[in-house]
């Protein structure tokens, strides 16, 4: 007996978009049927005539529970930095189901444990289902690098570094949140380690002394100001780290992806590993395929801002052209948000903030930018925002995908939506680098393992209804590139 039937849409499903019926029984999708075919009696039926079908969403990038650990950086005193509640809240109104955070590796004791404890602001504050990725980083020994499987026998695959400190000294913040550079040893313990026990690596690419040596000469030259940031974190910086972490990915056969992938530069040093066979993947900000950096120039332009930076409008053209042919495989956030005034508060280029509001816009711009104006293909738009997150991640086949046997974890699009966006569309914080954006297409209704989470302007779920989500990822994934 079924609980619920979804019908009359478009869905998208690994066999194509069509129409067809979707079962529901618990938490799971049970079957993809022709329509008319399931039994409706006493299940609840879901019509959605004109609308399209889809997965939810996959955020695979998102720094929620570092912001409410003690010593998170805050400019302005009185605007809180945003954790997991303001996270999933936005996330799930926005289509997206789940939401993937990062937690330091501790040296000492049990290494799960501690990524737990990190974790711990997301019990009863999720909206939506979430997991971490786990950071090492100068601070990690060789033995905690070590033990890294313990971590992937926990449910936590995937680690990420950092080529880069990111800021000069004097701009940084002792925390206990993650961060912080990693060095070329370590990364190649880190990979091998990885490459060993079969599970991924993340890497935020930039050559840390060209970054540190441009901070020198903004400084002698007067290029302090925020909207300067692009020629510190620069096209060259990216080039020159993607170059280097994909020889060491070579000679240790590890499966990766670089996040935040920004430039042209980076962007070819991916296509040209992955036509050797290489399993590297790239992700690509909402915001990097909307903006490019002229936008720092406005009286506000900081809000426009997430670390590495913006680059140039060739740079966003040439990342839309990565996506359409897969060397780019999946739209994240980096999201990091607080409110306005704090994201206005640094107004050089070390205290300019990064991070971005983008979680909740993220499945509807794609969709108007993606599908209506430049004609990709449902199914595309589906991998991109969530089933190949999926795969690369661990995730895949319980998430990321209409099929029988997954989480009925669903997102209901109404193309007929048009609207310019406003603050007053959205759910969280107060301001919004898109609004004003036009957009043709929205999420309506949301549902999380068979919930309905939101429907039609109402939130019908709360923060109780999230799990954290254990991954393990397919070996074909990192042997190849899989897609």
């Amino acid at each position: 007996m079924l609980d619920m039937i979804i019908k009359g849409g478009t869905v998208v499903t690994p066999a194509g978009a069509g129409e067809w019926d979707i079962g529901i029984q618990g938490e799971k999708i049970v079957a993809v049927t022709l329509p008319g075919v399931l039994p409706e009696e006493n299940a609840t039926i879901m019509d959605v005539t004109g609308k399209i079908v889809v997965p939810g969403g996959i955020e695979a990038h998102a720094h929620a529970a570092a912001n409410v650990q003690p010593g998170a950086r805050q400019l302005v005193e009185g605007t809180p930095n945003a954790g997991p509640a303001d996270h999933s809240l936005g996330a799930i109104w926005g289509g997206t189901t789940t939401v993937i955070d990062f937690a330091p590796v501790p040296n000492e004791g049990d290494l799960a444990a501690g990524v737990h404890d990190f974790l711990t602001p997301w019990q009863g504050n999720a909206y939506t289902d979430y997991s971490t990725h786990c950071i090492y980083s100068n601070r990690n020994t060789p033995d905690a690098i070590s033990r890294y499987k313990e971590l992937l026998d926990a449910g936590f695959p995937s680690i990420k570094v950092f080529t880069t400190d990111i800021r000069p000294p004097e701009g940084r913040v002792n925390t206990l949140t993650p961060g912080g550079k990693t060095d070329a040893g370590r990364i190649e313990h880190i990979m091998a380690e990885i490459a060993r026990h079969g599970g991924v690596l993340a890497v935020h690419g930039e050559d840390d002394e060209l970054v540190m040596y441009n901070y020198l000469l903004a400084q002698q030259r007067g290029h302090w100001d925020w909207y300067n940031v692009h020629m510190i974190h620069s096209k060259t910086v990216e080039d020159l780290a993607f170059q280097n972490v994909l020889r060491l990915a070579e000679r240790t056969g590890v499966g990766m992806y670089f996040v935040h992938v920004t430039a042209k530069e980076g962007l070819d040093a991916i296509s040209e590993a992955r036509s050797r066979g290489m399993p590297v993947y790239g992700e690509v900000l909402t915001l990097a395929l909307s903006f490019n950096c002229d936008r720092y120039k406005e009286e506000d332009g900081m809000k426009y801002h997430t670390y590495p930076s913006l680059k140039y409008e060739d740079d966003r053209l040439e990342l839309w052209k990565g996506l359409h042919r897969s060397d780019l495989a999946f739209t994240a956030t980096d999201s990091s948000f607080t409110t306005y005034l704090d994201k206005i508060a640094g107004r050089d280029v070390v205290s300019v903030r990064g991070g971005n509001i983008g979680i909740e816009i993220r499945m509807g711009v794609n969709y108007t930018e993606a599908v209506v104006k430049q004609g990709m293909s449902l199914e595309r738009y589906a991998e991109v925002t969530s089933t190949n997150a999926a795969k690369v991640l661990g995730l895949y086949p319980r998430k990321g995908v209409i099929a029988a046997g997954s989480d009925a974890d669903i997102t209901v699009i109404d193309p007929s939506i048009k609207k310019t966006l406003s603050i007053n569309d959205l759910h969280v914080r107060d301001y919004s680098p898109w609004e004003g954006w036009e957009v043709e297409g929205w999420p309506t209704t949301v549902m999380l393992r068979g919930k309905i989470m939101v429907d039609n302007g109402q939130l019908l779920g709360d923060g109780n209804v999230g799990q954290l989500i254990p991954r393990k990822v397919d070996s074909r994934v990192l042997q190849r590139p899989a897609f």
